[in-house]
């Protein structure tokens, strides 16, 4: 793609600090893993950042580490990346999907009450595209059922909630930090919490099953090998210290972005502000108008391909995807179903310049145009 939908920013800082590990004794848990989840865990607010080899790894651990099994539940978006249905599978614990807000795309409160079952033990909330989920309303209702609040902020890093960085608001918070992300280890994730008991039980589930303090094969418990290297640390790291002048970059992006794109009626565009929160920008998604459809929207991201450009179709509801479908529930997902059969992710990335957002924005509106025209092939009925 000329211009892609994502791409990382890596700077001579980062290359330095990886080569510096190759030519170290540690490729893997050593100084670089300390450092990385002591300047994660400075970063968000809590006592222990444990890193791991990916956002869905901590994800399982979090699960797991809370003794969530067979028989239970827990509540989770379906308009979100399928590893939030899939952690709670590999505990044999059930997913139970709620609708999600309209303007935020984030967990509906209303839909997470009326889903609550003597079975749920936990609340998985996605802080979905950077911004922050109704962290009020959703931890009271954890309070009251006296279930678990697992913060899914693997797109939201750095993102606040009335001035607390998301991730530590729940029992666990949990990020990602994919290529894709505002920041990466290239591969990688971490589980954040203020609770010394979840962080040491993770820190085992992470290594076999290892206590750090009785011995390498001395083994407590089933554990998995969701180790993280130093290479990736050391990336992170040297991201993390750039942290804030990247997420104001962003934010800037999807300004100009929205400066482009307001006068156009066809779409909406996210919100740039949300009372009480503030937004870390990990995606830019518009949404065709509802007079258009699945069809139309799958038309444009084609023919956006076809000039060079990126574009993402984010989120299939997780709901409808085969591992998962199931006769007679799509009524109880309007928003999910609406909203992600007209979703468009635009090109977002931290070196996108001002002319290629132009260019993005004046192909977009062209194509949105010309979809609405009876003669194409692509109309709905």
């Amino acid at each position: 793609m000329r211009i892609p939908l994502s791409a990382p920013d890596i700077t001579e800082a980062e290359i330095q600090a990886v080569s510096g590990v190759l030519r170290s004794s540690h490729l893997s848990l050593g100084p670089k893993l300390e450092e990385f989840e002591e300047g994660l865990a400075d970063y968000i607010g809590v006592s222990d950042a444990i890193a791991v080899n990916s956002g869905t790894s901590a994800l399982h651990l979090c699960i797991r580490a809370f003794g969530i099994g067979k028989g239970d539940e827990i509540i989770v978006p379906s308009f979100a990346f399928i590893a939030v249905a899939n952690a709670a599978r590999y505990e044999e614990a059930t997913p139970v999907f709620a609708d999600i807000d309209p303007e935020t795309l984030n967990l509906d409160s209303r839909s997470i009450e009326a889903r609550i079952t003597p079975r749920t033990r936990a609340i998985l909330v996605v802080h979905t595209f950077g911004c922050p989920a109704d962290l009020g309303a959703i931890r009271e209702i954890a309070r009251r059922h006296g279930l678990y609040l697992i913060e899914d902020a693997c797109e939201a890093i750095g993102a606040e909630y009335e001035g607390k960085k998301v991730g530590s608001f729940g029992d666990v918070g949990v990020f990602g930090f994919y290529p894709n992300k505002q920041i990466t280890t290239g591969e990688g994730g971490a589980v954040v919490t203020k609770n010394a008991a979840i962080a040491d039980s993770v820190r085992k589930l992470r290594n076999q099953g290892r206590d750090y303090t009785k011995g390498w094969f001395q083994h407590w418990e089933l554990g998995y090998n969701y180790r993280i290297s130093e290479l990736n640390c050391a990336l992170g790291i040297e991201q993390l210290k750039r942290i804030d002048p990247i997420l104001k970059r962003r934010e800037e992006i999807a300004q100009t972005y929205n400066r482009h794109l307001s006068s156009n009626r066809n779409l909406r565009l996210p919100p740039l502000s949300v009372p009480l929160r503030k937004i870390s920008w990990f995606a830019y998604v518009v949404r065709l108008e509802t007079r258009f459809g699945e069809a139309q929207r799958d038309w444009i991201v084609q023919e956006m391909s076809r000039c060079g450009i990126g574009m993402g179709r984010y989120f299939a509801p997780i709901h409808l995807q085969p591992i998962y479908k199931r006769e007679g529930i799509s009524e109880l997902y309007p928003v999910t179903e609406a909203s992600a059969s007209r979703a468009i992710a635009l090109p977002f990335f931290n070196r996108i310049q001002e002319q290629e957002i132009e260019e993005v924005c004046e192909k977009l509106t062209d194509l949105v145009e010309s979809s609405t025209q009876p003669c194409r092939r692509h109309q709905t009925a």
